[in-house]
């Protein structure tokens, strides 16, 4: 009976003494998580910072005594419209201020011109005309929420709408300053959202569009680096080792569950002004589009990855015939990814070098299926060894069709963006010892002019210029007919 006190009371003293230790650890853990939190992107603090200065510059709505005599307490709403419209980007602040700024002139307009019409059926009759009036907009405004293209652009204008019609209009019964009260709400809700887009804009913005265009180029290089995984954790003979490869097999997981996000970005940034490298009607649903292709061609890595976890592999020497083909095919679409991500990124075209590693992957496409004839001359005896294998090289293939499709979709990308035409490197400086190569005139020489300076039967030198990468040697021709050599540069 007295054990019973005596333990809680230990276990009471043990608690107490354990918990600054607790409170130091929790305080620390939760500082560590702030810091992560700042340090993965700085502009979180930056736009903490921003929303603080909005609302200390609109504060002085309430601390000028002039201004305060202007709006009066009216000067709240233009705190609260600080408050609701600070989004994180550009593209989101507009779009909130913009449809914030509309829904409250029209709804107003509206509520004010409500009022006044229902003042004409008498002091029995006005409030069933407003309540008939505020139901039938607040209705017809609800139901519009449901349209898809609304749902995107406009629900908050929406929602605004029928928060100021139902405010105005309702508190227009019970007295007669509705244009002043109109007025003052109409202004402060303006100042406050101008304040709120010029921080936005002018003070460290962050645009929506260039989130979105760096997102699709980080998601093609994934795709790129996903696909040298595979090669290395699939065939342990390739050059990377294991451990390289398992952190960058994986990396198409996060594309998969990106639709959401790009779907945002996309939507906020057609509300954003020209900025930078992107102009005032830049193509932002083209890049919808690519994100499409980059995740169905992510779904077929899932795949992959299934042949890369499983314990029934193809037996070794079936998946050794078929080894060089595919490492070349996953190599060469791995570099198209990459060219195409690089396109993206600086904004400039990078056709030839994608198109010349798309034509290398399908080569070995073609060697794949030679490779596959040649392996196993009788499917019918070597099927369980040779399903596997070719269900693995059918779903190789599928991703190298959706590389080319990926290309051609950032193709037609850039032409409505405008990319700068750039040559690769590489590419470039070959065209340019291949000019130097096939540069030249045509000099005919004279037969009776020329002989003892030349000590040569008479000839005519042409030097030929292609405009084609050309494998033929420089050499001498010599013709029979009229004594001429033709020399060829």
């Amino acid at each position: 009976m007295d054990l019973n006190p005596q333990v809680k009371k230990a276990g009471f003293l043990q608690r107490l003494k354990d918990f600054p230790i607790k409170l130091k650890d929790d305080v620390t853990k939760r500082i560590k998580n702030v810091h992560k939190l700042g340090k993965d992107d700085p502009r979180r603090i930056i736009h903490s910072i921003k929303v603080g200065l909005s609302l200390t510059i609109v504060s002085m709505l309430y601390y000028v005594r002039p201004l305060y005599n202007s709006f009066g307490v009216s000067g709240m709403w233009a705190i609260l419209t600080v408050v609701v419209v600070s989004e994180f980007t550009v593209g989101g602040t507009l779009s909130k201020g913009l449809n914030r700024a509309f829904a409250t002139l029209i709804a107003g307009a509206l509520g004010v011109g409500a009022v006044h019409l229902a003042r004409f059926c008498g002091h029995k009759g006005e409030p069933v005309v407003l309540g008939v009036l505020v139901f039938s907009l607040a209705a017809a405004a609800t139901f519009s929420r449901f349209f898809p293209r609304i749902k995107q652009r406009y629900d908050y204008g929406a929602l605004i709408f029928i928060l100021t019609f139902s405010m105005v209009a309702v508190s227009g019964y019970r007295t007669n300053e509705i244009l002043v009260i109109a007025y003052q709400r109409l202004s402060t809700i303006l100042i406050g959202g101008t304040i709120c887009i010029l921080v936005s804009i002018f003070v460290f913005p962050v645009w929506a569009g260039e989130d979105l265009h760096k997102m699709v180029a980080n998601n093609i290089i994934k795709l790129a680096n996903s696909l040298e995984g595979f090669a290395g954790e699939y065939f342990p003979s390739s050059e990377k080792t294991s451990k390289e490869t398992k952190s960058c097999v994986r990396e198409y997981k996060t594309i998969l569950t990106s639709k959401s996000t790009e779907d945002t970005l996309a939507n906020l940034a057609r509300w954003e002004p020209g900025h930078g490298r992107f102009r005032l009607r830049h193509p932002w649903t083209k890049y919808l589009k690519i994100a499409g292709l980059v995740r169905q061609c992510a779904i077929h890595f899932e795949i992959l990855n299934g042949y890369v976890l499983s314990d029934a592999k193809a037996p070794q020497d079936s998946i050794s015939k078929i080894q060089d083909p595919c490492l070349i095919m996953s190599k060469e679409a791995s570099e198209a990814l990459k060219v195409i991500a690089k396109s993206i990124k600086t904004i400039s075209r990078y056709n030839v070098c994608v198109n010349t590693h798309i034509k290398n992957s399908k080569n070995a496409i073609e060697n794949l299926r030679l490779a596959l004839k040649l392996s196993f001359p009788e499917p019918e005896k070597d099927l369980l060894q040779i399903i596997p294998v070719v269900t693995m090289a059918s779903t190789l293939i599928d991703i190298v069709n959706y590389v080319e499709k990926i290309s051609l979709a950032v193709e037609e990308f850039s032409g409505l963006a405008h990319f700068k035409e750039t040559m690769d490197p590489k590419l470039s400086t070959e065209w340019g010892q291949h000019q130097l190569l096939h540069k030249g005139t045509v000099k005919p020489v004279l037969e009776d002019d020329n002989k003892e300076e030349y000590n040569n039967p008479p000839h005519v030198v042409i030097a030929v210029n292609d405009e084609q990468p050309s494998t033929v040697n420089e050499k001498n021709v010599n013709l029979a007919a009229e004594k001429t050599t033709i020399v060829v540069a």
